[in-house]
C-alpha cells in the first residue's frame, strides 16, 4: 500500500481557540494557539505547544508559569489580531485589555473569554520548532456561559489565516 500524506485530513482534528499568556519580571505577554488541552485530572494538568521564535514561549521558559483563555465565538477579529498577529516585542498586547492576575501572577484574560486557567510548569518537551509546556493548573476561573470559539469556526466564519509560527501555517494554502 503506498503511503499518502494528505494534510486535509488534519483539518479533521478539533481545536478550540486560546490566548496563552504568560508574566515574567514585570512584563506580560500572551499569543494566540489553538493548541491547548486537559491532560489530566489528578492533579489538573493542560499542556499547550508554542513556536519557539514567540516571544510568549521564551518568556514562559523563563517564567515557569502559564495562563490559557478560552475565547468566545463572538470574539472581534480585531481582538485576535492584537494577540495573534502582532509581537509584545513592539506593542503592549495587554493596553485596553480587561485581566486579572491569577496566583502564579501570570494574567487571566476576561474580555472575550468563557474561562481561564493558571497554571505552573511542570514538565517541558522540546521539540524542533515547538516547546510543548505541561502545567499544573492552580486556579480555574468561569466567567461567561457561551459557546467557544473553535478553530474551524475561526477559518470558516471568521475567515481567519494561520500567522507563519503557527503548526497549522501550512495549511493556508489548502484552503
Amino acid at each position: 500500500m503506498e503511503q499518502t500524506l494528505d494534510m486535509k485530513a488534519l483539518f479533521s482534528l478539533t481545536y478550540g481557540m486560546y490566548i496563552v499568556n504568560t508574566a515574567e519580571g514585570g512584563r506580560l505577554n500572551g499569543q494566540i494557539a489553538n493548541t491547548v488541552m486537559q491532560i489530566t485530572s489528578e492533579p489538573l494538568c493542560v499542556a499547550t505547544c508554542l513556536n519557539k521564535a514567540n516571544l510568549t514561549t521564551e518568556l514562559i521558559q523563563k517564567s515557569g508559569i502559564f495562563s490559557v483563555a478560552v475565547l468566545e465565538e463572538d470574539v472581534p477579529m480585531t481582538f485576535i489580531g492584537q494577540f495573534g498577529f502582532k509581537s509584545g516585542r513592539d506593542i503592549d498586547k495587554f493596553a485596553n485589555v480587561q485581566y486579572e492576575l491569577g496566583p502564579t501572577g501570570a494574567p487571566l484574560i476576561k474580555d472575550w473569554s468563557i474561562a481561564a486557567f493558571d497554571a505552573k510548569v511542570v514538565r517541558t518537551l522540546d521539540m524542533p520548532s515547538h516547546v510543548l509546556f505541561v502545567g499544573e493548573v492552580q486556579s480555574a476561573l468561569w466567567f461567561k456561559e457561551a459557546a467557544p470559539l473553535t478553530y474551524a469556526g475561526y477559518h470558516l466564519v471568521k475567515k481567519g489565516k494561520s500567522p507563519k509560527t503557527a503548526p497549522t501555517f501550512g495549511f493556508n494554502a489548502l484552503k
